[in-house]
């Protein structure tokens, strides 16, 4: 099973190198590794895209606790979370199917970036499903090149709690207390 684990570590020299060193030293198998700073630039976050059995990635987690320079570690594998990652393809694209490669982009969001005489560039930020749908339906015209940042991950944002238990129905106020949205319709 794939698990998306969100790290938050000081931000130092040599700190990414043991964390993806803890990783091969114990043969587990890393899909992706993304850094970046964070608000506070003294941390760091890092997202790892890893495979493994719940044991194996609860022995991961358990390892990283460990790791003096590691501040919080987050499995967003089980939470309502972001997963997004950016994605540069060129493929062939010759006579009519730029306008097919142009279309296929218009679907999906994707911005052509570079236009040459027998390639195009394009660039695609989606979550990883979305990158792999991308890539599926440009595969018939020749992949030539693909470079993908790795997952980043950050857990949703927590929603309003449900109406209290025993009122199940809003309170009601008159048409001068609030106003018409588009969803109201007219009281017969």
């Amino acid at each position: 099973m794939k698990h998306i684990i969100s790290l938050l570590v000081e931000n130092h020299q040599g700190v990414l190198a043991r964390i993806s060193g803890l990783f091969s030293g114990r043969g587990y198998n890393l899909e992706s590794i993304t850094a970046g700073i964070t608000m506070d630039p003294s941390v760091s976050r890092i997202t790892l895209a890893c495979t493994g059995d719940d044991s194996v990635v609860e022995q991961i987690k358990k390892q990283l606790n460990r790791l003096i320079d590691v501040i919080k570690v987050n499995d967003l594998t089980a939470v309502p979370a972001l997963h997004r990652e950016l994605m540069l393809i060129k493929v062939n694209a010759k006579g009519r199917q730029r306008g097919e490669i142009f279309q296929v982009a218009d679907v999906f969001k994707a911005q052509v970036m570079d236009v040459g005489h027998e390639t195009m560039s394009v660039e695609l930020t989606g979550s990883p499903e979305k990158i792999d749908d991308f890539t599926a339906l440009l595969q018939p015209y020749g992949i030539v090149e693909v470079a993908r940042s790795g997952v980043v991950s950050m857990e949703r944002s927590r929603k309003a709690p449900a109406a209290a238990a025993g009122s199940s129905a809003p309170a009601r106020r008159g048409a001068s207390d609030r106003a018409k949205s588009p969803d109201d319709t007219e009281e017969t």
